[in-house]
């Protein structure tokens, strides 16, 4: 089954990320340190995203990361960054004001798209 893309826009709002690098560091004792990139992909962002609709879409981002499991990656394009796969294995119960539904959502970069690495 090819990798299937989000594409439903979050509130710009509230939006919020993180990047951590992984590096390799040797201290030494003279207060010097020496550094490395740890691995190819030594770069990984996290988002916690709020989604705001109605029902009919609400429901659509829900069945989307319902079908994935929290296990298989999608495609998904952050905020000045370029299209990369993330898994979903957090998000929130849809609250609804009248007729507009809210859920949050946390998107973690993968390299994977077969499995949550």
């Amino acid at each position: 089954m090819p990798t299937q893309t989000f594409t439903w826009a979050p509130a710009v709002s509230g939006l919020s990320g993180t990047s951590t690098l992984k590096v390799r560091k040797a201290q030494f004792g003279d207060g010097y340190a020496q550094r490395a990139a740890d691995g190819l992909n030594n770069r990984s962002s996290s988002y916690n995203l709020t989604f705001i609709g109605d029902a009919s879409k609400i429901g659509a981002i829900l069945a989307f990361l319902d079908a994935r499991a929290g296990a298989e990656a999608f495609y998904w394009t952050p905020l000045l960054r370029p299209q990369s796969l993330f898994t979903c294995e957090t998000y929130s119960e849809p609250t609804k004001d009248g007729d507009i539904y809210t859920i949050t959502a946390t998107f973690d970069q993968t390299f994977d798209p077969t499995s949550a690495s």
